[in-house]
């Protein structure tokens, strides 16, 4: 089995993108459930131009699995995107300074493509290492968006399954403790343990659906 974990690098507002962090060290996890298991691991520079070159190389070497992670500063939860959205902003400049033209993806389109993963049980595996987690319907309108668009629009049916899910800030330092009744960022290493439960749930579904076939 192969499979896809990406991320993005940094963008303005966000020095360090947790997503590219979570990505590569995902990618070199050691556990026997994903013993066998193909990963590459794949940072995208935070813009349209690198998506669109680099998602259908991707795509090329036929993976069964692309989990891609995206950044949601305002977030305080794991979020398992169900659809992206034909929207973008032409208001809010990639990296390189370039902006869309228009306010849809793709002219002529469906309002939104929904993604073929099995959400619940993704949001179920977070949670069940003790990491908060919802599903959302929204996937904003930058590159995290977009990038989710140009996946499912290379999906054929079932193949690859591909996931798209937003996480939430996290302490890569030690943090003294909040007063009562705050909530401290949960650490890079947590964020990372219900990254792994997402994946191994990503590849049981997989399976069951290449048993199916």
């Amino acid at each position: 089995m192969r499979v896809i974990v990406a991320g993005f690098g940094p963008f303005p507002g966000a020095p360090f993108n947790p997503s590219a962090a979570l990505a590569t060290a995902l990618a070199r996890r050691r556990r026997p459930a994903l013993a066998e298991i193909e990963r590459i691991a794949h940072v995208f520079a935070t813009a349209y131009a690198a998506v669109d070159r680099e998602l259908p190389k991707l795509f090329a070497v036929k993976p069964d699995i692309v989990l891609i992670f995206g950044f949601a500063g305002r977030r305080r939860a794991l979020c398992v995107e169900t659809r992206a959205r034909n929207a973008t902003s032409p208001l809010v400049p990639d990296v390189r300074g370039y902006r869309p033209s228009t306010a849809v993806i793709a002219r002529g389109k469906p309002s939104a493509r929904y993604g073929n993963a099995p959400f619940a049980q993704l949001v179920a595996a977070a949670r069940a290492r003790a990491f908060p987690a919802r599903l959302s319907r929204d996937a904003g309108r930058y590159l995290c968006n977009y990038a989710y668009w140009r996946a499912l629009q290379l999906t054929r049916g079932a193949a690859p399954l591909v996931a798209f899910v937003h996480v939430p800030p996290v302490r890569v330092a030690p943090q003294p403790q909040r007063g009562h009744g705050q909530r401290r960022a949960p650490s890079l290493a947590q964020l990372l343990d219900a990254a792994e439960a997402l994946l191994i749930a990503l590849v049981a579904a997989s399976r069951v659906i290449a048993r199916a076939d």
